[in-house]
C-alpha cells in the first residue's frame, strides 16, 4: 500500500477535489483503505475553511456566529480523528519493519504532513481565485500571485519531505508515533464549563 502513497498522488487528489474534476475516480478510490482517510482529512479541512470565513462576518447575528463555532470545533475534532487513522494505518503497514540502533525519531508524523498538503491545497486554490478577480486592484493581484508562488513552493518541499519520511521509515532509518490531541475543550469530562454546567457545580446559590 505504502508504495502506492507518494506526494504527488496525494496533491493531485486534493487538487481534483476542489476542482470537482474525476469525481467517479475519486470517489472511488477515497472508499478504499488509506485513501478514505486521506479524503475524509481533506474533507473537514474543506469544511473548517469555509466555517472560518463564515464566522468572521459582521453583518450577522451573534448566534449564526456561534453556530460557526461550533461547527468549527465539531470539524476539527473529526480532522484531527482522521489525522490519528492514517498514522495508524501508515504505522500499521509499516509494523514488520525492523528499526536501525541509530534511526531517528520525525517529530511530525506522516498523518500530520497529509494533513498540512490538504490546507496547502486549500490556500493555494482560494490564493488562485484571488488572483482571477476581475473587481480587486492590479496591486493586490500581483501580491496574490507572488503568494501563490511561495505556496506552490511550499507544497513541493513538504511533499517531498513526506516521501523522504516513508522511505526511510519503511527502510527502518526513521519512525513516528501516533499523537493523540486530546482536545479538552470538546471534552466535558475535561472541559470545565462544561462539566461544571453539567453538575451543577460553581452556580450560584438562590
Amino acid at each position: 500500500m505504502l508504495k502506492e502513497l507518494d506526494g504527488l498522488s496525494i496533491v493531485c487528489f486534493h487538487d481534483l477535489t476542489l476542482y470537482e474534476q474525476d469525481k467517479d475516480d475519486l470517489d472511488r478510490l477515497a472508499s478504499s483503505g488509506i485513501w478514505q482517510w486521506i479524503a475524509a482529512n481533506h474533507r473537514y479541512n474543506t469544511l473548517l475553511w469555509n466555517e472560518e470565513d463564515k464566522a468572521r462576518r459582521t453583518d450577522v447575528e451573534a448566534a449564526e456566529i456561534a453556530a460557526s463555532k461550533r461547527l468549527i470545533d465539531q470539524y476539527n475534532q473529526k480532522r484531527n480523528d482522521a489525522i490519528e487513522a492514517l498514522d495508524e494505518v501508515i504505522l500499521g503497514e509499516l509494523s514488520n519493519v525492523r528499526l536501525a540502533n541509530n534511526a531517528r525519531l520525525n517529530s511530525e508524523t506522516a498523518g500530520s504532513m497529509i494533513d498540512r498538503l490538504s490546507i496547502l491545497a486549500l490556500k493555494i486554490f482560494h490564493m488562485r481565485k484571488q488572483t482571477e478577480r476581475t473587481d480587486a486592484s492590479a496591486i493586490h493581484i500581483d501580491t496574490c500571485k507572488k503568494k501563490l508562488e511561495r505556496l506552490i513552493n511550499q507544497r513541493k518541499d513538504l511533499a517531498s519531505c513526506f516521501d523522504n519520511l516513508l522511505i526511510e521509515a519503511a527502510q527502518g532509518r526513521a519512525y513516528f508515533k501516533v499523537y493523540r490531541q486530546f482536545k479538552m475543550y470538546n471534552d466535558p469530562t475535561l472541559n470545565p464549563y462544561l462539566y461544571q454546567q453539567s453538575t451543577g457545580a460553581g452556580k450560584r446559590a438562590s
